[in-house]
């Protein structure tokens, strides 16, 4: 199957199985490129239905103080691309990865055509490239798709309109709907507008939609998976990350949170 023939088996086997799927965000290379490999097992183990796999980067800009900080430590300890790579490829046999890159990365010495190569030699599915906007580079965006890289756009609640429409034209893989304004980081509760905006995007989209930013427990999450074909879990778990006091740590705390997520959700 190609990359989005996967994601959308992934998407469907969770909804055969009577649940969201469950899609959890992880730093690769973080806290070192071993542990990043384990906590990516940790995931399948416990339920994962998809992997977002985030690619360091210095500048990123969607993202808050925590992913912001392991993208931080896994450059000053020296994680390179091919070190997330490994990651992907310890993983992409299991479920789909998805890799979350930006664009300085996709544009790197070899290209998009390099990335895309080396993407999917590593078995990534699909690339989430947050600062390529519908009509900045579509040459790019055609490159990764034409590679088998589903390139997964996102719909913000700032995105009206016309452009929404389009967006839900070109989506592969599925629809990321960011689910407030501002960066990526865990939120209080649910934004009350969430469930019209999904709503509205699964009405024009082809693909499934899943949420992200701001789902922090399991609570949230069932309530999120009530209303769109997926969810998206970062900060909470790069946290939880951070804050172990070593790799079987983090391992533990990561497979205990996602188990009851997955519960919570009803898987």
């Amino acid at each position: 199957m190609s990359g989005a023939e996967r994601i959308k088996s992934a998407f469907a086997k969770a909804r055969a199985d009577g649940h969201a799927a469950l899609m959890p965000y992880m730093m690769g290379g973080f806290p070192d490129p071993a542990a990043s490999v384990r906590i990516a097992n940790a995931y399948v183990d416990s339920g994962a239905d998809l992997i977002e796999l985030g690619v360091p980067y210095s500048d990123p800009l969607a993202d808050g103080p925590i992913i912001h900080q392991a993208a931080t430590t896994a450059l000053e300890s020296g994680v390179k691309f091919e070190d997330v790579l490994e990651t992907c490829r310890a993983v992409s046999d299991r479920v789909p990865v998805v890799l979350m890159a930006y664009t300085n990365m996709v544009l790197g010495a070899h290209g998009p055509e390099g990335f895309a190569e080396r993407a999917v030699a590593a078995g990534a599915c699909g690339v989430i490239v947050p600062d390529l906007p519908l009509g900045e580079d579509e040459a790019t965006r055609a490159v990764l798709n034409d590679a088998g890289l589903a390139v997964v756009p996102l719909i913000a609640p700032t995105t009206f309109g016309e452009r929404r429409a389009k967006i839900c034209r070109i989506a592969a893989g599925f629809i990321y709907v960011v689910s407030t304004v501002g960066t990526t980081g865990e939120r209080q509760e649910v934004p009350a507008h969430l469930k019209e905006l999904v709503e509205d995007v699964s009405s024009m989209a082809t693909v499934p939609v899943a949420v992200g930013f701001g789902i922090g427990t399991p609570d949230q999450a069932a309530e999120v998976g009530r209303i769109a074909d997926g969810v998206i879990i970062g900060s909470k778990l790069v946290r939880l990350v951070a804050d172990a006091k070593d790799a079987d740590a983090a391992v533990a705390a990561v497979e205990q949170f996602l188990e009851n997520t997955l519960e919570a959700m009803g898987g």
